[in-house]
Parts: C-alpha cells; sequence; structure tokens
C-alpha cells in the first residue's frame, strides 16, 4: 500500500489552480494560432490576436487569463492500492483550491447557496468526480470552468430513432442558442449515452482532452469532424462578430446506454479552456 500525505494534494492542487488560471494550454494556443491562418475578415483576425496577446501576457506577468477564473471541478483517479494519510482526500483537494485562489489572487465566484446566494469567500467547494482505478497513483485533473460558457451548457433526452442526425442538430442548435454569449471560440464538450447525470459528466470529461485530439472510435471522430464544420458554417466567430473559426474543436465521449434512451449533453467552454492534469 502507497501512502501520500493530505498536504502533498492540497500543495499540489493549490499550484494547479494557479497554472491552469494564468498559463494558457499548448493545445489551445495551437488550435487559436490555426484559426488565426484560417481567418479571412480583418475584425476576425483582430479579435484572435487580441486572444493571443492576452495570453501571452497572462503568462508572463503570471496573472489570470480571464477575470472569470472559474469553479474548480476536479476529477480524481484514485488508485485502490493507495492510501491518504494525515487527512481527508475532500478536504485535502478543498484545502488545495482555497489556498490556490488566496496565493494566485484569483476571484471567488462560488455562492453557499444556489438560490439564496452569499459568496463563500474562498472559492470552495470544489466540484469533485472520483473514480477507483487499479494501481497505487493518483491521477488529478482541475478544470476552472467559467460560467459564461457553462450557461450556454444543455442537456436533451434524445430518441433512439432520431439517431446521428438528431444528435448532431442538437448540438449545433445549442452553439447557435449560445451565439456570443460563451466568448468564441469555443471547445464543445459532448456526451453522449449513459443516463442523465452520466451523459452530463461525459460532455464536461470531454473537455479535459487536447483539442487536437480525436475519439478513438473512427465513427465518432468522423462525428466530431462533422459537428466542427457544422459549428463553423454558423459565421458566429471570434467574440461573435463574425468568422470562419465559431469552435476551436468538438469532442465526443460515449457510454453504453438503455435500449429507450439515447441522452446527449453539450458542455460549452470559452476559448480557454483551462484544463491541467497531474500525476501523484
Amino acid at each position: 500500500m502507497r501512502e501520500i500525505s493530505a498536504e502533498t494534494v492540497t500543495a499540489e492542487i493549490a499550484r494547479m489552480c494557479i497554472e491552469a488560471n494564468c498559463h494558457l494550454n499548448q493545445d489551445i494556443r495551437r488550435a487559436l494560432k490555426n484559426g488565426l491562418e484560417a481567418e479571412k475578415g480583418e475584425v476576425a483576425q483582430s479579435m484572435l490576436c487580441d486572444i493571443l496577446k492576452n495570453a501571452d501576457i497572462a503568462d508572463s506577468e503570471n496573472m489570470p487569463i480571464c477575470q472569470d477564473t472559474g469553479m474548480a471541478i476536479v476529477f480524481l483517479k484514485i488508485g485502490q492500492d493507495l492510501h491518504i494519510t494525515d487527512g481527508s482526500l475532500y478536504e485535502a483537494v478543498n484545502e488545495g483550491v482555497r489556498r490556490g485562489y488566496r496565493e494566485g489572487y484569483l476571484r471567488k465566484s462560488v455562492v453557499a447557496d444556489p438560490i439564496r446566494r452569499g459568496n463563500t469567500g474562498d472559492n470552495t467547494p470544489a466540484v469533485i468526480h472520483t473514480e477507483i482505478v487499479d494501481g497505487d497513483r493518483l491521477e488529478i485533473t482541475v478544470v476552472p470552468k467559467g460560467f459564461g460558457s457553462e450557461n450556454m451548457s444543455a442537456v436533451k433526452m434524445c430518441k433512439p430513432s432520431e439517431g446521428a442526425e438528431g444528435i448532431v442538430k442538437f448540438v449545433v442548435d445549442t452553439v447557435k442558442a449560445a451565439g456570443s454569449n460563451p466568448c468564441p471560440p469555443i471547445v464543445v464538450g459532448v456526451g453522449i449515452g449513459g443516463s442523465f447525470e452520466k451523459a452530463a459528466l461525459l460532455a464536461k470529461t470531454a473537455l479535459t482532452r487536447e483539442v487536437d485530439s480525436e475519439n478513438a472510435d473512427p465513427y465518432y471522430a468522423d462525428m466530431e469532424r462533422e459537428l466542427l464544420d457544422k459549428i463553423n458554417a454558423l459565421n458566429i466567430g471570434p467574440q461573435g462578430l463574425g468568422g470562419a473559426v465559431t469552435a476551436l474543436g468538438v469532442n465526443i465521449e460515449t457510454y453504453p446506454t438503455h435500449i429507450a434512451g439515447m441522452p446527449c449533453a453539450v458542455n460549452i467552454s470559452c476559448h480557454v479552456t483551462r484544463h491541467i492534469h497531474s500525476v501523484l
């Protein structure tokens, strides 16, 4: 049985929160530069140049890329032969978020009650998803999720008879309805299958993949490309001002489902699409 102290987890989570908020992922940077080459309009090119310049400043100054530093979504893959010592794993994660947002001077955006509100003052609690896996390691993924894009997400309990065409239509319609609100160019996570809540989790998980990766199943890889083409044909463009690059990528994740259902969730993320991985 391998042991890791709760303090080790806390320190790593704190580091990851700051890193993800201040330094643009290389896959997103590549996609933005590719988008700049694809755009022909002066306004769209200008918007993408400003986005990249903003990311460069944030990187060099170690400052947040965006004023909305998000709600901390934390995915944990916990090896069954791993033991956390000297404290609770969940408490360690939340203390890491608390410390990272304080030390990184990141905006605290979490309210204690969804209706009665009241800021918690430290961006906790995080939303934590756990999975028990083989081995003795702890794999951590931190996703600081801004709500300008999160609010544009949707779930639909599609009928199996709608088929792939129904899925494609729902995803494209969701992006069209979002318009400029999620700060395009966006990344679109799509979850298909499972149950109501599983589809939503799949869509969020899809956003942790590199934006230029493909689904391992050629059928869904083709669907990713089809969706990207249809979304970019909407002409929403960078920051909603028109252009060829409305989305940087579409990532699909799937899971087996019931014979009577075909759940589909769309989780939209802004052009920053912050995500960071670590293994302890």
